[in-house]
């Protein structure tokens, strides 16, 4: 009788399932297919993946937790993180590599998730109109010099959220309230659209400020749309600070899944992904930076200036997300 390949490979000691990695994943960029694919390559690990939004994901999580079906969780957010970890979905995170590759910043408190890519929270502006003093702080932007001048999207956009909750945790509650009440009085617009709509709108010249993620920089400066272009070529940048730190940052980060079926490939990718080939390569595919210190950025990062992060605050968006999404409607930021 002949036996079957899964026979012969089970008498070898292997399994008879492709060795696999499933990723519960609310990331959304082509460059991560570019990025598997690499990875699968090299390992032989087949990548998995699942996509939706943070709290769908985690609501997933929750109801699997007697039988994982995701070995990993990525997330665009670090308070997405915190909240994983304080509802004990995720595992321990116990890595050499990780540990000598990315600062303790920007790893969870108790070691349950790592970030391996980040991106800042910066005001742009008019550079054929702006004359003059420009805003260096997130709390210049209320100055009733910006009256009906300012371009943001919506406050229930978790990149807004995450903004204000580092800025509860720097100022206080009181302090955050009249921050995000200025701001709303500045308004050119009600709020609406994407980040890189804010710029669209800059450039037609319906407001002259706006506050945008620095990816979306790259995103249009790259984009084969011949009008995006234009409207990011119209465009400077300011990296504003917070009291005494420095600009707001937000990261994208992964922690593998408490009782995952396939740990050992989880922590294996996600040692890939704080590679120094894979952080140049995010820098160049998606302008995202880096977070593995002395990798170089790409011209058209070092092009809008010098980043100082405000490391400090990525620990402590989780603990004031909810508190933000209340100011937000206490002052009428829609």
């Amino acid at each position: 009788m002949f036996r079957t390949l899964s026979s012969i490979l089970l008498a070898l000691g292997f399994s008879a399932h492709a060795a696999e990695v499933r990723l519960y994943s609310e990331r959304h960029y082509d460059a991560d297919k570019q990025v598997f694919a690499n990875f699968t390559k090299k390992t032989g690990i087949e990548v998995k993946v699942v996509k939706a939004g943070a709290n769908e994901l985690i609501a997933r999580l929750k109801s699997e937790t007697k039988a994982p079906q995701a070995d990993l969780y990525i997330t665009t957010d670090a308070a997405s993180l915190t909240k994983a970890t304080k509802a004990g979905l995720l595992a321990p995170l116990k890595s050499d590599i990780i540990n000598q590759q990315v600062p303790a910043a920007l790893r969870g408190k108790t070691d349950t998730w790592t970030a391996f890519t980040m991106r800042g929270r910066v005001i742009v502006y008019a550079s054929d109109r702006v004359k003059g003093a420009l805003p260096k702080s997130y709390e210049d932007l209320t100055s009733p010099a910006y009256r009906g001048n300012l371009l943001i999207r919506s406050s229930t956009n978790k990149y807004n959220r995450s903004l204000l909750a580092s800025i509860i945790g720097i100022q206080g509650k009181t302090g955050a309230t009249q921050w995000a009440a200025g701001v709303k009085e500045n308004l050119a617009r009600p709020p609406q659209g994407s980040d890189r709509d804010q710029i669209r709108a800059v450039a037609k010249g319906l407001g002259d400020f706006a506050v945008v993620n620095t990816y979306y920089l790259g995103i249009m400066e790259q984009s084969s749309n011949e009008e995006d272009q234009k409207a990011r070529a119209a465009v400077k940048v300011i990296f504003p600070e917070s009291s005494d730190r420095g600009t707001h940052v937000n990261i994208s980060g992964g922690g593998i899944v408490k009782g995952a079926a396939n740990q050992e490939n989880a922590l294996k990718f996600l040692e890939y992904l704080v590679s120094d080939e894979v952080q140049k390569l995010y820098q160049k595919l998606t302008s995202e930076y880096a977070v593995v210190e002395g990798i170089k950025l790409e011209p058209l990062q070092e092009a809008w200036g010098e980043i100082s992060p405000d490391l400090e605050s990525i620990h402590v968006m989780g603990d004031h997300d909810q508190e933000a999404v209340k100011i937000f409607n206490f002052v009428g930021w829609k």
